[in-house]
């Protein structure tokens, strides 16, 4: 363990697995959760069965339709991920005090020192992941490294239900021989400008100075490719403050977007995805954040803060907006875009009042929209049906069937 004490931990196409587990009769088959064909959106996660027709995160739903038309298209059912959430990290945090979570289904767990309850770092994986699948029906991958940059990368080599474990004294060996499209961090633009550069894999691309890489991608790219090369530990991975602080959520596109309309849609998607969280575990805030990482490698974050505690995923959407504004100019090509909630505190945001209360008081209007918003968390709870927000509705024909 103390060669390879940081754990990656990702649940095996999350949203797909638990709509899988609590349906029989989807398993083997290709399920899309996102927006429903017809509809504006994106694809949340799709299973294993749908990455066959090339589906991915963050594909618009229209794509994903025109390559899979037979898919099982579901909408989102955030109460029944987020609990399945929560209990994998009740698990993780059972095993290490140190868990640092990235998003609902991925987390950085620091093993170091735990030998004595758990064995090595293969012992303790297997443990780990044969304690998951008891408890939830779920797989999970663990990637074990000397740090978490290459965990992150080792935990997606053998997905689904994978285990890979690098020592320090392999950490070398390992990145050398590491295909050059399983560099984490290297999207389609940057492989497309290897291939027009004649470079093929790791190997070829550790024996470029850090000069001789800014003068090819960048000073930020060049620096991120020099270190990434060499398996060092690049940073950027939620580590910046305890988890009882902060939460966030984060989509890394496959390729690299510069639509205005998806990039907004993917956001909506993380608005939503924390919201539900913000309410179902009991905490309010009033910093919203902004993480954009552009094609040339730059990572830019913005924060924002208000007197008023966000009360809405329509509120954080509508700030993630402004945000986006002022960091983004709709020309570079985003790879990786993050969503969050900072300096968490205890308690449900907003004042009591009546959701249909009279008047256009701000304040008002505020709590009636948290109320309304709650409302629709506890149908959804209860399995009682879903709502689709008027923004994802899409073109429908003369007889209201959806337009694809």
């Amino acid at each position: 363990m103390s060669e390879s004490p940081f754990f990656h931990v990702d649940l095996d196409a999350f949203f797909a697995s638990v709509e899988q587990r609590d349906h029989p009769e989807y398993r083997g088959k290709p399920v899309i959760v996102g927006a429903e064909p017809g509809h504006r959106g994106v694809v949340s996660t799709c299973s294993y069965e749908a990455r066959a027709f090339g589906l991915r995160s963050a594909m618009p739903i229209s794509e994903a339709f025109r390559r899979c038309p037979g898919g099982i298209y579901v909408r989102p059912r955030m109460e029944a991920y987020a609990r399945a959430s929560s209990e994998v990290m009740d698990i993780f945090a059972s095993f290490t005090p140190d868990v640092r979570r990235v998003s609902i289904d991925e987390a950085f767990l620091d093993m170091g020192g735990t030998e004595r309850l758990w064995g090595g770092a293969e012992q303790a994986a297997k443990l780990l992941k044969a304690k998951v699948l008891a408890a939830t029906g779920l797989s999970i991958s663990v990637g074990a490294a000397p740090n978490r940059y290459v965990a992150k990368i080792a935990s997606g080599l053998r997905k689904p239900d994978g285990l890979v474990i690098v020592g320090a004294g392999d950490l070398e060996a390992f990145m050398l021989e590491l295909p050059l499209a399983k560099l984490w961090g290297a999207g389609e633009r940057t492989q497309e400008r290897f291939r027009e550069l004649g470079i093929l894999s790791v190997a070829q691309l550790a024996s470029f100075g850090e000069a001789q890489l800014a003068s090819l991608f960048g000073r930020a790219g060049g620096a991120f490719l020099y270190g990434a090369a060499r398996g060092r530990d690049m940073g950027g991975f939620g580590a910046g403050e305890p988890e009882s602080r902060s939460m966030s959520a984060e989509t890394t596109f496959e390729r690299d977007c510069a639509e205005r309309e998806c990039v907004e849609d993917v956001l909506m998607s993380l608005a939503d995805e924390l919201s539900y969280r913000l309410w179902d575990e009991g905490f309010r805030s009033r910093c919203l954040t902004l993480k954009l990482r552009l094609h040339d490698f730059t990572t830019v974050s913005r924060r924002a803060t208000r007197q008023s505690y966000y009360s809405s995923s329509s509120e954080a959407f509508k700030g993630a907006i402004e945000l986006l504004d002022r960091t983004w100019d709709g020309r570079a090509e985003i790879r990786l875009l993050g969503l969050g909630f900072a300096e968490l505190e205890r308690g449900k945001g907003g004042a009591q009042g009546e959701l249909f209360a009279a008047g256009d008081i701000p304040g008002e209007a505020s709590e009636r929209m948290r109320k309304a918003e709650g409302a629709v968390f506890e149908i959804e709870r209860k399995g009682l049906g879903k709502v689709t927000r008027a923004r994802l509705l899409g073109s429908r024909d003369s007889r209201g069937r959806p337009i694809p």
